[in-house]
């Protein structure tokens, strides 16, 4: 029987030669798998039927902007989940959606090898590869441009020798990834960490400096999970689509960073990522008014391991599976409502309300009418700060 192969589809250059080169190369049959995280561009039906055009034996599509929003975006928004205590985990999460899909693929084509695009000095390969080995066990993982040396030059000759229907137009001076929770841009000049981002590069965002008037929005959650903008009920996929319109309009979400590679090596990215830094502020926002003390100070330890598994490409791992019950209820009481300006590049928090707030007004204030009883206030201080009392007596003699 003859092998086949599972193959990661874009639609692009590089993915559309990989058909034809992994072929020759292995002898197998390909099987395309494109899957849309709300990356936009072309229609899945052109992506699939160029990928038959390409000597694909099978290819499948699959619509999976509410998958990747509900079952992938959500738990990080509930993580208030910020790699490095800043990037979104934009490319990190939808690895695992599309390794979902591709191993499904496999198994109902009797596949045993999976293939995706990746280079050998990125974080994707090491994301592909975990989830499809935490899914299938048995499956075998092929990426021609890391394996076969399937080069850009290599793959427009190949391209021009068989007469694919693809454009070989020349490359962009970028290496871009979008989704619908955000978008990265890298390579080019960027690579040289002095040089300052130009406006080109930026799509999901207008330029913060802007001169326009401020746009207040109110985010509802229940239970942590988004469910309406400005009073009208929304699905998780339509939350982030909205503030990305909304926040983007003001230039929020712009992140210019060098960040730590899982592979060992440091990277300049720029991100814009404008409807999950909007709903991740507000989810924050509403936290700190609903979720007591010593487990919002425990979270915050659990959100960073959180986001350095996901960014890690370990999102199938035990670890993380635990760690989400353990988010999940933390956000048991994350109901209410959030308001926030947002303008000039920045989401403000102006206003929090929830039936389930901490929040005593009585307690707070030091206004008539205050309940905090403030004789207990010198004991408390006294015991408190005892043991250092009796070290400083030691240290200090």
């Amino acid at each position: 029987m003859t092998e086949r192969v599972v193959l990661a589809y874009s639609g692009g250059l590089d993915t559309s030669v990989a058909i034809g080169w992994i072929a020759e190369e292995t002898g197998a049959e390909v099987i395309a798998v494109a899957v849309d995280v709300g990356q936009g561009g072309e229609d899945l039906d052109v992506i699939r039927k160029r990928a038959l055009a390409c000597g694909a034996v099978e290819a499948e599509v699959a619509d999976a902007k509410d998958e990747f929003a509900e079952e992938y975006c959500l738990p990080a928004i509930k993580a208030n989940a910020l790699y490095m205590d800043r990037y979104p985990l934009v490319s990190a999460l939808s690895r695992p959606t599309i390794v979902k899909h591709l191993v499904a693929a496999a198994k109902k084509h009797g596949a045993g090898i999976v293939a995706h695009g990746c280079t050998g000095k990125g974080n994707d390969q090491v994301r592909f590869e975990a989830g499809i080995q935490a899914l299938g066990p048995d499956l075998k993982c092929i990426a021609p441009v890391r394996d076969y040396a399937m080069t850009r030059d290599k793959a427009i000759a190949f391209c021009e020798e068989k007469q694919l229907p693809i454009a070989t137009t020349k490359k962009s001076p970028y290496s871009i990834d979008q989704n619908v929770f955000g978008r990265a841009v890298e390579t080019g000049f960027l690579e040289d960490i002095w040089n300052a981002p130009i406006e080109d590069i930026y799509e999901y965002t207008s330029n913060p400096a802007m001169s326009r008037e401020a746009d207040e929005v109110v985010i509802s959650f229940k239970e942590g999970v988004p469910v309406a903008i400005d009073g009208k009920p929304v699905t998780v996929l339509q939350a982030i689509q909205q503030l990305n319109e909304r926040a983007g309009g003001q230039g929020i979400g712009r992140i210019d960073m060098v960040e730590d590679r899982l592979v060992g090596i440091k990277s300049r990215e720029v991100y814009e990522a404008p409807g999950a830094i909007a709903l991740i502020t507000a989810h924050q926002e509403l936290e700190n008014v609903t979720v007591e003390r010593e487990l919002a100070r425990y979270k915050r330890q659990v959100e960073q391991r959180w986001g350095e598994l996901v960014y890690d490409g370990l999102w199938f791992s035990p670890l993380k599976r635990a760690l989400d019950g353990f988010i999940n209820e933390a956000n048991q009481h994350v109901t209410g409502d959030i308001r926030m300006t947002l303008h000039g590049g920045r989401a403000v928090v102006t206003g929090r309300r929830s039936q389930e707030s901490l929040y005593d007004f009585n307690l707070a204030t030091y206004d008539s009418g205050d309940t905090f009883d403030q004789s207990k206030a010198q004991g408390f201080i006294d015991i408190f700060g005892l043991s250092s009392k009796i070290a400083a007596k030691r240290d200090l003699a």
